[in-house]
């Protein structure tokens, strides 16, 4: 019963639950025969994706500021603090040039499709010589750039800002101490409107299943909207399908040879974390796996010492399943748009993604911010593309959110057999059982 409980109240559930109403709603309220429910389910999803976007410019300027002062303090820690950083910055990188490959074989945007009105001017948008657009980064004036919603500037500037700040010394904590309050302002006003999320996913799927049942002839409301129902599933699933191989791959591509490497037995550390991952992927949630992923560690042979410093640090640095999803999801739209990227623009996007994933990604859903807001300096439809994520995006998010508390796991460990320190802190008696099962 309390487990139930916990399903009921969890994000995750109602999201479930808006997909699957907007799905039957949409079934029933077909566009052509009831155009003012129609545009209402819209309003819905628009309106959600607009307070979305009203987050982007305070979120991620803040945020990267304070990201990168962190870093700076991780380098004062000492060695730890410079080897978690070096350990973090490989693997999100990697983990964003899998996302690219598999983007760009499976490309699962080709089977999606959105409104021409707002892929209407695209082509022109993302017209220009890389010169152009690497000269469009060069920020000249921050509140114009913020006002018109570009974001690689704003992202310029808010890296020389903190890299600055971090040499200022004492002088600067007082504006740190600014920027830190903006930023953990900024998240709680993220989760106020994320939870908001399963409105926004019931009146997108109701929109578009009631835009696709519109066009079928087929007698009963509820019969013309499933043809539509089955279609759209078949678009997604190949998205979806992408996403999941991407996280697989992630981890038999870095993950396994990285446990190679530092003679970590798989099954071993599997065992380990399998229950914190459990709990992520039921919520959706890294953070509210957090606690649990501290003690599965320290039980497994971190001191925790290092567990205390590498896995809280690691939800702002080293969400590898977030990380890998913005890349993957940003090419989808440039797909389902007909927008074409060189690519040259695309390795401009990762790089652009190594500095703005920094920071946001532990906050639910919060990829959908950096979606929004990199794809409009892209030329891509920023406010179209999220809610053509938005049907799907919870499910995804499931995995995402697993593969997270996986790597934050294997950071620790890492860190601590580099440091020479793994197994050297007694565990409790109740853990010494469990640490020699699953060594």
């Amino acid at each position: 019963m309390a487990g139930n409980a916990r399903l009921v109240r969890s994000g995750t559930f109602w999201i479930f639950t808006g997909i699957l109403l907007g799905v039957l709603a949409g079934g029933f309220l077909p566009a052509d025969r009831h155009p003012f429910a129609n545009e209402a389910f819209g309003f819905m999803s628009r309106g959600f994706i607009t307070l979305i976007q009203v987050l982007i410019v305070p979120l991620l300027f803040a945020t990267i500021i304070v990201a990168l002062a962190q870093a700076g303090d991780l380098k004062a820690v000492g060695r730890m603090g410079g080897k978690a950083l070096l350990y973090f910055e490989v693997v999100t990188t990697g983990a964003l040039f899998i996302g690219l490959g598999v983007a760009n074989w499976l490309r699962p945007g080709a089977r999606l499709t959105l409104d021409p009105a707002a892929t209407s001017g695209l082509a022109a948008a993302s017209a220009g010589s890389g010169w152009a657009m690497a000269l469009g980064m060069v920020p000249s004036n921050i509140v114009r750039h913020a006002a018109d919603g570009e974001i690689l500037p704003l992202v310029l500037f808010a890296t020389l800002f903190g890299l600055a700040l971090t040499r200022v010394g004492e002088r600067g904590r007082p504006v740190l101490s600014f920027f830190d309050g903006v930023a953990q302002t900024m998240f709680k006003v993220t989760g106020m409107v994320m939870r908001l999320t399963p409105l926004g996913v019931f009146g997108a799927m109701a929109h578009t299943v009631g835009a696709m049942a519109g066009g079928i002839a087929a007698p009963g409301a509820l019969l013309r909207g499933w043809p539509a129902v089955f279609h759209l599933l078949r678009q997604y699933s190949v998205l979806v399908g992408s996403l999941y191989l991407a996280l697989v791959l992630m981890f038999l591509l870095m993950f396994v040879p990285v446990m190679a490497v530092c003679r970590i037995r798989i099954g071993g550390f599997l065992r380990a974390v399998q229950a914190p991952a459990l709990t992520a992927y039921s919520t959706a949630s890294s953070e509210a796996a957090l606690p649990g992923l501290m003690e599965a560690m320290v039980r497994f042979g971190v001191p925790r010492r290092v567990a205390s410093f590498v896995i809280p640090t690691g939800y702002s640095f080293n969400l590898d399943g977030s990380t890998l999803y913005l890349i993957l999801a940003s090419l989808t739209i440039a797909q389902a748009a007909g927008v074409h990227l060189t690519l040259g623009r695309q390795l401009l996007m990762v790089l652009t993604f190594m500095l703005t994933s920094k920071g946001v990604a532990g906050v639910p859903r919060a990829t959908l911010v950096i979606i929004a807001g990199t794809c409009a300096s892209f030329g891509l439809p920023g406010e179209a593309g999220v809610a053509l994520l938005l049907a799907v995006d919870g499910i995804m998010d499931m995995a995402r959110a697993a593969l997270n508390v996986v790597g934050n796991g294997l950071a620790s460990v890492v860190v601590a057999k580099w440091e020479g320190v793994y197994g050297t802190e007694d565990p409790a008696p109740q853990d010494r059982t469990l640490l020699e099962k699953v060594r």
